[in-house]
């Protein structure tokens, strides 16, 4: 009977999403600039926060997470009606598949956007169609093209991973008004906080229907353990997607972490000036070596060697020296590595190993 027993149509069409590696085989102290984590972790607020929730175990947490879509609010001057939680921002975008593209509908991502968008749109059977980028950038004209009278989602993330490049608002809005009627503008901001002055696309999601914005607590806030997101659109977008969130689908240790590390917005700053200067210098110093880059406006930057083989190579000599990268052929670009921007030290070390790897060539 077990012949009769079949998941839906396309689910067995996804391709397993694969993480940064987190460990070298035989080495105990690797450095890992594998998944685009703060190389400083969460700040000393939100851990007290997760500490104090340990008094509060047996209790439920709330569904609603007010007081978690307040801080957000209060911080980012957004409606904190129109905000949703949720486990990761990968559950938002998940919910919007479920919620709003079904069967031989078509969902548009770009030619290197985040792996997760295509498998979000198989799991719920719709057509994943990917649009190619101009020089690894969103080509808005491209995606534009793109569009049918099947289209429902457009995925964007902006900054992008792991290209780490950026379209600017304006293209964003020029995009937005050319969607077919029924296609949501989904804007990713998992690295907006990197981008001084750049809101993530949250005044276009207030003032447009047909975008939605997500964010998350893994990257500039450090806490990529805890898996928390948020989204902001419409209300009758929020409307239809908490119908179908599951009402216990953050932890009150989640929800506490989250708001003390939202409202500690001197602890964002230190962690964006720290980044875009270890960032830079990584660049340029990469650049030295022969090993070019896109200017980065995220956590991270995409190295560039002359072929796949050379990236290996280099992946391989990294890992000996105790270094995780990650390799990124899965997202269209097997000649490069996207490295995490860590501290100065972590920094040091790989700009120092990859010179080493291209002097031996």
């Amino acid at each position: 009977m077990a012949e009769h027993i079949r998941p839906q149509p396309g689910i067995m069409d996804i391709a397993l999403y694969q993480s940064g590696a987190a460990q070298v085989t035989g080495m105990s102290d690797a450095v890992k600039l594998s998944s685009n984590e703060n190389p400083f972790g969460p700040s000393e607020k939100a851990k007290e926060a997760f500490l104090r929730a340990v008094h509060q175990l047996h209790r439920y947490p709330s569904t609603d997470h007010a007081s978690l879509r307040q801080a957000i609010g209060d911080v980012h001057g957004l409606d904190s009606a129109r905000i949703i939680c949720g486990t990761g921002s990968d559950e938002i975008l998940l919910l919007l598949c479920q919620a709003y593209a079904g069967h031989k509908d078509e969902v548009i991502y770009t030619e290197h956007g985040f792996l997760m968008y295509p498998i979000c749109a198989q799991s719920v059977g719709a057509v994943p169609v990917k649009v190619a980028e101009r020089d690894r950038t969103v080509d808005v004209d491209a995606i534009l093209a793109a569009c049918t009278p099947k289209t429902r989602i457009v995925f964007l993330a902006n900054p992008n991973n792991p290209t780490g490049t950026m379209i600017g608002l304006p293209e964003i809005a020029r995009l937005a008004d050319g969607l077919p009627k029924r296609a949501i503008l989904v804007l990713d901001g998992a690295y907006a906080e990197y981008v001084e002055g750049y809101d993530g696309g949250a005044q276009l999601a207030t003032t447009r229907p047909n975008v939605f914005m997500t964010r998350t607590f893994s990257k500039i806030y450090g806490l990529g353990g805890l898996r928390i997101g948020w989204g902001y659109g419409s209300q009758a977008v929020i409307d239809v997607l908490n119908r179908i969130r599951n009402p216990f689908n953050l932890s009150a240790a989640q929800i506490g972490a989250a708001e003390a590390a939202v409202r500690d917005r001197d602890y964002v700053v230190r962690c964006r000036e720290d980044n875009a200067r270890m960032r830079s210098w990584l660049a340029d110093a990469l650049a030295e070596r022969g090993v070019p880059s896109d200017t980065s406006t995220a956590n991270f930057i995409l190295a560039r060697f002359a072929s796949e083989a050379e990236a290996v190579a280099c992946d391989e000599f990294l890992q000996s020296k105790g270094l995780i990268v990650r390799r990124v052929a899965a997202y269209g670009l097997p000649h490069c590595l996207r490295i995490t921007v860590g501290d100065e030290s972590a920094c040091r070390r790989v700009s120092h190993a990859i010179g080493q790897f291209k002097g031996q060539m």
